[in-house]
């Protein structure tokens, strides 16, 4: 090895450290989404929302999640897709979807699937979904499941993958009842086709928050028109309607984050 090659690798070690660091430092955030204007007051449901757990590189582990998430009361679990892309890794997830149901959510547990899950062989995706099923999770493929709260009648609906063109929404809205209108999906740009789609709230991931955002997401580009209107991570409107980006628990490609970290949020709608 040259000495420049060994002088190269040396300065950024440090640099590889703190970035890998960044994947254990996670950030608990709470979200409330006011009601809208002439309605009825209601009591608020609190939605804890996990997106891109990427089980190749994760560095926090069933046990350290739900510390993170069992010091408040939780109604729904909301899953963003993104579990994983390589067969050997799906018992993994039964241990934090473990974890998950230590929670006692009041209303269930509910996932869509993001462009890493459909990696899969087809007889292993489906071995992900019963993983899924079988503790406790229900999956939503362009479907929605209709449930009765305190807070009144919520309407979950999961629209699947966009980025790889799983997306029906009209599949997803088909035989819709009244109540709050709730939008599961794996990635945002799904909102640019619906302009003229109610949702009252839509939960999404996908982007990481950059994962390497420094000094900006530049490879984020191809990622979609959002990237280019700045919308990669949090709290948006698009034409009135709000919908919220996950930077995600896990990381793809290598197992560090620059200028995002892990999240996991609680939203109050």
């Amino acid at each position: 090895m040259s000495i420049l090659l060994s002088l190269v690798i040396l300065a950024v070690m440090p640099f590889i450290y703190k970035a890998n660091r960044n994947t254990k430092d996670v950030k608990v955030n709470t979200i409330s989404i006011d009601q809208q204007d002439g309605l009825p007051a209601r009591k608020k449901l609190n939605i804890l929302h996990l997106s891109d757990l990427h089980l190749e590189n994760i560095s926090v582990s069933p046990d350290e999640l739900y510390r993170l998430t069992n010091n408040q009361p939780v109604d729904i679990i909301a899953l963003t897709g993104d579990f994983l892309d390589r067969k050997r890794n799906i018992p993994k997830l039964t241990g934090y979807l473990q974890a998950l149901q230590k929670l006692k959510p009041a209303y269930g547990m509910y996932a869509v699937f993001g462009n890493h899950d459909y990696v899969l062989k087809e007889k292993d995706f489906l071995r992900l979904k019963r993983v899924l099923e079988e503790n406790g999770c229900m999956t939503l493929q362009n479907e929605h499941v209709h449930i009765n709260t305190d807070a009144g009648p919520v309407n979950i609906i999961g629209i699947d993958d966009y980025s790889t063109n799983r997306s029906k929404i009209t599949n997803s809205y088909k035989g819709l009842e009244n109540g709050y209108h709730l939008v599961l999906t794996h990635d945002p740009n799904i909102i640019l086709e619906m302009e003229d789609i109610h949702f009252d709230y839509l939960l999404s991931g996908h982007f990481h928050g950059g994962q390497i955002h420094w000094p900006k997401p530049y490879h984020l580009v191809k990622m979609g028109k959002l990237v280019r209107m700045n919308m990669i991570k949090g709290l948006h409107y698009h034409h009135d309607k709000p919908f919220y980006i996950s930077e995600g628990l896990g990381q793809t490609g290598v197992n560090i984050r620059v200028g995002s970290r892990p999240e996991v949020t609680f939203h109050q709608i």
